[in-house]
């Protein structure tokens, strides 16, 4: 399995986890660099979807931040994890905020839990914890990461997105059955699954995804 896929004018390489590079004219960006087996490139923007250790690493991010010309937007809940964290500039988001930085675009989108818990009534993710996803848009494709979360109603009002980071492994965000119904509603032209093979779940996760959907998806192996 390959590590990176091109994708129009952008290419998309898996970091593992839920970490991903998307670089395309000349810009980058990361999203959620967790246990990075390869040197880190200094990137244009870093996207950071909750405070959970496993996406919001500041030790990771800091292979990919330049602090002179690097911008981070991470989840309002992230403020304390990355108070120390050197960059140009630390934007925090809400579900509904969007952007433009370095002629990157986004959009911060809900990402929660209505069925996964740590506990009766309390989901490992809230509605109100405010965690994110995001729909970034980098040389006219739009990606979007889906951060942890279930299969949500607010999927059905995302629009259309080009490629779709999907997580399936279950116990902590969707299962591949649960993905596979995101996967119908959001109809993406590219899908690919994540959040597999670290904390929780293995390729069999993203296999079992894939063959639950119409869709096109590439399951990629971790780089490095």
């Amino acid at each position: 399995m390959p590590s990176k896929i091109t994708f129009g004018a952008v290419t998309i390489t898996w970091l593992g986890h839920d970490g991903f590079l998307i670089e395309g004219g000349g810009r980058s960006v990361v999203i959620d660099p967790f246990r990075v087996k390869v040197p880190g490139r200094k990137v244009d923007v870093a996207f950071v979807t909750h405070d959970h250790f496993d996406h919001c690493s500041p030790d990771d991010l800091r292979a990919f931040v330049d602090p002179a010309a690097t911008t981070v937007v991470a989840a309002a809940n992230c403020s304390r994890a990355l108070s120390g964290l050197k960059a140009k500039e630390v934007r925090y988001v809400r579900p509904g905020d969007s952007g433009e930085v370095s002629g990157v675009k986004f959009r911060a989108v809900h990402a929660y839990n209505v069925n996964k818990f740590r506990a009766p009534g309390q989901p490992f993710h809230p509605k109100e914890y405010g965690g994110v996803g995001y729909v970034v848009e980098l040389e006219g494709v739009s990606v979007y990461h889906a951060g942890d979360t279930d299969f949500i109603p607010e999927m059905r009002e995302l629009g259309p997105v080009d490629v779709a980071l999907l997580p399936v492994s279950g116990t902590y965000v969707m299962t591949a059955e649960e993905a596979a119904e995101a996967a119908k509603v959001i109809s993406p032209r590219l899908a690919i699954p994540m959040h597999f093979g670290a904390i929780v779940g293995t390729v069999k996760d993203a296999e079992k995804f894939r063959s639950l959907v119409s869709v096109r998806v590439e399951v990629l192996e971790p780089e490095g």
